[in-house]
């Protein structure tokens, strides 16, 4: 038998304190941990732009073939960043730190915006301070050591990362992990629902059970508890009295 709308309307309001009470413990149980037990990381960027230019008469231009190498060049920049012989020399300089140039590049990423030559490195860490740190002298050395490793005469450091007095955590974002957790919970409490239903497979109303025997209602005997009997009527504790449906040949 299919169902139609209404019955999944139905169905979701029949058991909408299920769902409700899956949404609320989703969501408060995702904000207190995003919020009290997942320790806060920081991030930490600089920006710069690497290119070739050359001496023409006595001045300096550019050529924009260099910078199309340059453009295609930005892929092998991002990873030279990342290996040893930049992070060895940046361990070295930050001895206080104690981190070694593997546990360095598990905090280091390094982006660019299609087509330019603007390299965005980001260190992400517990500590802003450290994250600061790290990233401006990653930034240093490779500004210091690429024209040795490409022939590339020309980087500039765009910005450098600062020290905020009250920085803001890029991790966890708990206002977004309790969206995703209310829409999650939300999907599994309505699938729920319709599992509930669907494994239930008692009769329910009158037309179900018209379908189910095949014959026509001819009155239904609501359901009376012992308590709602008249008072002149003798009852007894243990007996109750249970509706009734009667059916076109039939009496159950």
């Amino acid at each position: 038998m299919e169902l139609d709308l209404k019955e999944y309307l139905h169905i979701i309001r029949k058991r909408i304190w299920l769902i409700a009470t899956i949404v609320v413990l989703s969501c408060l149980v995702t904000g207190l941990i995003s919020y009290f037990y997942i320790k806060p990381q920081y991030a930490a960027s600089t920006k710069l732009i690497v290119n070739s230019s050359y001496q023409t008469e006595g001045i300096s231009r550019i050529d924009y073939s260099e910078v199309s190498a340059s453009i295609m060049l930005v892929n092998t920049y991002k990873e030279i960043i990342r290996t040893p012989a930049i992070l060895d020399k940046v361990a070295a300089q930050l001895p206080e730190l104690q981190l070694t140039a593997d546990e360095i590049i598990s905090m280091v990423k390094v982006s660019a915006v299609n087509e330019t030559q603007v390299l965005t490195i980001t260190v992400t860490d517990y500590s802003h301070a450290t994250a600061v740190k790290l990233v401006n002298a990653i930034s240093n050395v490779f500004k210091t050591d690429i024209p040795q490793i490409m022939k590339v005469d020309n980087v500039t450091l765009l910005n450098q990362a600062k020290q905020e007095e009250a920085p803001f955590p890029v991790k966890p974002n708990p206002k977004m992990n309790i969206v995703i957790a209310f829409i999650l919970s939300a999907l599994i409490g309505v699938g729920l629902a319709f599992l509930l239903e669907y494994l239930d497979d008692t009769l329910k109303s009158e037309k179900e059970i018209e379908q189910y025997l095949g014959l026509p209602t001819l009155a239904v005997i609501s359901r009376i508890k012992a308590s709602d009997a008249p008072s002149n009527v003798p009852s007894k504790p243990e007996q109750k009295v249970v509706g009734e449906s009667v059916y076109a040949g039939v009496n159950q």
